[in-house]
């Protein structure tokens, strides 16, 4: 019998988990990583009275899943606190993802092994 292989990058599990799985954990930690630099040098700029980067750009990266760092980034930052329309934008995509991120936990997928 043999043992199975604990790092496979296959189609096999890392650790007793998908190695999909890893994946997107990685990918999250990246996006949200980018997304609360992008708020730190947002503001860094806007102190420095410089060229910012556009509110669409921050909302991206909140919407391609760093939400969570951009509100940490508004809250270590105090950054684009007054701004009532993108509060409502940023809350939104947080609201949605929270939703998304239940339904993926609570329904069962086929596995792919």
């Amino acid at each position: 019998m043999k043992k199975p292989r604990y790092f496979s990058l296959g189609r096999k599990t890392l650790f007793g988990y998908p190695s999909t799985m890893w994946i997107m954990v990685i990918y999250l930690w990246t996006i949200n990583a980018l997304t609360l630099l992008a708020f730190g040098w947002d503001k860094l700029q806007a102190r420095r009275r410089k060229k910012r980067t556009p509110e669409r750009n921050l909302l991206w990266l909140a919407a391609l899943g760093g939400s969570p760092g951009a509100l940490l980034g508004r809250w270590i930052f105090r950054h684009k606190t007054r701004k009532r329309l993108f509060s409502y934008y940023i809350f939104g995509i947080f609201g949605i993802q929270a939703v998304l991120a239940y339904l993926l936990t609570v329904i069962e997928l086929p596995s792919l092994a």
